[in-house]
């Protein structure tokens, strides 16, 4: 496998995440392919990449994690 493919798969699951109407589904896929560019970013040695995709990992993280806490606030 050349990191080119990976490269497609994280592109696929960004462009697969932009089209989600549900957003915790549009969060998971949006992660998905940020960790995949991130791992792409280091193996070509693209560190604004890594970087970048690493960074918008933890924000889709912290969206993640916010949205756990309102279900579970509004279920009990």
């Amino acid at each position: 496998m050349t990191w080119e493919y990976l490269g497609y798969v994280a592109s696929a699951l960004l462009v697969t995440s932009l089209a989600m109407s549900d957003v915790v589904k549009l969060r998971w896929f949006n992660l998905a392919g940020c960790i995949a560019f991130t791992a792409y970013g280091v193996a070509i040695a693209a560190w604004p990449v890594a970087l970048t995709n690493a960074l918008l990992s933890v924000v889709n993280i912290y969206h993640l994690h916010k949205l756990a806490q309102a279900k579970r606030q509004s279920a009990g």
